[in-house]
């Protein structure tokens, strides 16, 4: 009898085990179903090889010095150096370089003949991000967003507040960050302009545009810098994945005015688990479809970093529908570039328009290189 019992209670017990095994596999058949919303397990190598990517003029300044910002980058950054460190060393290069008129010192200034400054930076293993914006007066905002991202609970600071917060930081504050250069190329476009240049805002836009196109076929302005920027990113051996992104912003634009590069999202996004991408071009569109963030969930999705930039290009074609930004063909006329980096060390450029100088750079253990761009348009853009 009592062999009996012991009997009927393994008997229950293998039922209740077996109900339970069964459940368990039933919800799992269900979570693999189209009908279920998850993310697929993006499985990265435990090792993979170190690689910094950026805009093509990460691999053509030097400020004087024996490095361009790739090198630099890549050089701090297999010698242990943290990856964000390593890339904003890099783009401090290209800040302080004043033949570079797109970012940092000597950028080519607003209406008035200021320069204002945009950065970001974003921390992959810390899952942490600072930004500053219309900052004033220091010649590194990428060091500045840094310190955002360590000094702060805060995201993005702008203006006069960015400028006060460099200050107590103790970054030096200048005058003046216009170079003869910059402030050359200004008067020219000033000179250009209706006199009245305030008070008709549509004349205001149509001269300033035009003046702006007619420099570039001049040759007084060069075409990749009328909205110049840099973006760097970095994975190291261990797969920890940073990234910076800093501009003076497009050139002659109404003080005040800040696009995508400061934004998280836009001008920069990065998961430390997944990838990162950058952008350098117009802000306004980067802006209005958050494409670093829409390329990182492709790659989240499994696609690889040509056809995630490829994707967001796409989106913003489709997206471009008023007639002063579209050309003959109905395309977008202006031009946007993505920058693509993902966890296994895969990378991409990737730009709206053929032409000239689509190419980004990127530096590996074999040394630095600038790259072709993939296009999604053959045609050179006209902006």
């Amino acid at each position: 009898m009592f062999v009996g019992k012991i009997t009927r209670m393994a008997q229950r017990i293998s039922r209740r085990e077996f109900v339970k095994a069964g459940t368990a596999a039933g919800v799992a058949a269900a979570s693999a179903r189209p009908g279920f919303a998850q993310a697929p397990t993006v499985l990265a190598p435990k090792t993979v090889k170190p690689v910094v990517i950026a805009s093509a003029n990460g691999n053509k300044y030097k400020n004087g010095g024996p490095r361009s910002a790739v090198e630099e980058a890549f050089a701090r950054m297999t010698r242990g150096e943290d990856v964000l460190d390593a890339v904003i060393a890099g783009v401090n290069i290209v800040e302080l370089d004043p033949e570079d008129d797109s970012v940092g010192y000597g950028g080519l200034p607003n209406a008035d003949g200021v320069v204002q400054l945009d950065s970001c930076c974003m921390h992959g293993p810390k899952k942490r991000a600072g930004g500053v914006a219309a900052l004033e007066g220091v010649r590194t905002p990428s060091l500045v967003a840094k310190a955002v991202l360590e000094q702060t609970d805060h995201h993005l600071i702008v203006g006069q507040g960015a400028q006060d917060f460099a200050r107590a930081m103790g970054f030096k504050i200048e005058e003046d960050l216009n170079t003869e250069n910059s402030r050359r190329k200004w008067l020219d476009w000033k000179r250009r302009i209706d006199p009245k240049h305030y008070l008709d805002p549509a004349k205001r836009t149509e001269a300033g545009d035009r003046a702006r196109r007619e420099m570039v076929a001049e040759g007084l302005l060069d075409a990749e810098h009328v909205y110049g920027t840099i973006n760097c990113d970095g994975i190291n051996a261990k797969g920890e994945i940073c990234g910076v992104t800093t501009t003076s912003g497009l050139s002659w634009k109404i003080p005040g005015r800040v696009g995508d590069s400061p934004i998280l999202g836009a001008g920069l996004y990065l998961d430390g688990d997944v990838g990162a991408a950058g952008s350098t071009g117009r802000g306004e569109a980067n802006l209005f479809n958050l494409s670093s963030y829409l390329i990182v969930e492709g790659l989240r999705r499994g696609l690889h970093p040509k056809d995630a930039g490829m994707e967001a290009l796409k989106r913003v074609a489709a997206n471009t529908v008023e007639k002063r930004l579209l050309n003959d063909r109905g395309h977008p006329m202006f031009d946007l570039k993505f920058y693509v980096l993902d966890r296994q060390g895969r990378h991409a450029g990737l730009a709206m328009h053929g032409g000239k100088e689509k190419s980004y750079a990127v530096c590996t253990e074999a040394g630095p290189q600038t790259l072709a761009c993939d296009v999604l348009f053959e045609e050179a853009d006209t902006e």
